[in-house]
């Protein structure tokens, strides 16, 4: 998409402000985090929060994507075979790159394919869930109403993960990747869909049984904050494109005392 608007010269310095662009955007909650509030005033908040149970439609679609675009934009910032490939008619390589896979890998390494694609995809769930009040209140655990909300945001992690691949904002349009054959595989689209269930479900049982642990016990920030972004990098990757702090939880501060 670059290529349509900047000199070959210019590419390259285009995507790294386009990455510092989206990065900003999310500046205003990643400077101060808000003061903590009495425990009655969070109650209070939350409960007007619940109220609304209504899916927040533009509020997924922008969020998803501020989500692609950061992708796109550290894509083309630090991938110099990316960067390689936005010369050329854009529509014209974009509809050579999209293809029916003939073989399962894509030329990625392992942990690209098998733990970096399902983050990338629990993220877009994430932020279905952050906009979607019925899902976002329900903690990890074996009740049908948990695993009843969380379909949807499997369903929409495919989605993306679909346009990622081949849409108009894919690694097809932007990259081209796929114009090689040997450069597509079966891997993306089943382990990034499939993949995200597993991490996105991991990161909730992590979040209620050990990270909650942890924090009713210390209330050293920084320990809490540290755990959260390692038990949760996708949630941590939703937050960012969503403009909030890396480890924000809908349900409790970084601050909170229990």
């Amino acid at each position: 998409m670059f290529r349509l608007f900047a000199p070959p010269a210019c590419r390259p310095a285009v995507a790294a402000v386009l990455a510092t662009v989206v990065i900003g955007a999310a500046s205003p909650a990643l400077a101060q985090e808000n003061p903590p509030a009495p425990a009655t005033a969070i109650g209070e908040q939350i409960s007007s929060d619940l109220r609304q149970d209504r899916l927040d439609v533009r509020g997924v679609v922008g969020d998803s994507l501020r989500l692609l675009l950061l992708e796109h934009g550290l894509r083309v910032t630090f991938s110099e075979k990316t960067r390689r490939e936005l010369t050329g008619p854009f529509w014209h390589d974009y509809v050579r790159s999209v293809r029916v896979p003939k073989q399962w890998d894509d030329g990625d390494g392992w942990f690209v394919n098998y733990v970096g694609h399902p983050i990338h995809g629990a993220a877009a769930g994430f932020i279905f869930i952050h906009n979607d009040p019925k899902s976002r209140r329900e903690e990890f655990g074996l009740s049908e109403r948990y695993w009843s909300t969380r379909w949807r945001p499997v369903a929409f992690a495919a989605l993306y993960s679909l346009q990622f691949e081949i849409g108009p904002l894919s690694e097809a349009s932007i990259g081209n990747v796929g114009m090689n054959p040997r450069t597509t595989g079966w891997v993306d689209y089943v382990v990034t869909p499939v993949g995200a269930i597993g991490i996105l479900v991991a990161e909730d049982a992590l979040d209620r049984y050990f990270v909650k642990w942890v924090e009713e016990r210390t209330y050293n920030q920084f320990l809490r904050a540290s755990l959260r972004l390692l038990c949760g990098p996708s949630q941590m990757m939703s937050n960012i494109a969503m403009g909030r702090l890396p480890w924000h939880r809908d349900t409790r501060s970084i601050r909170q005392r229990y």
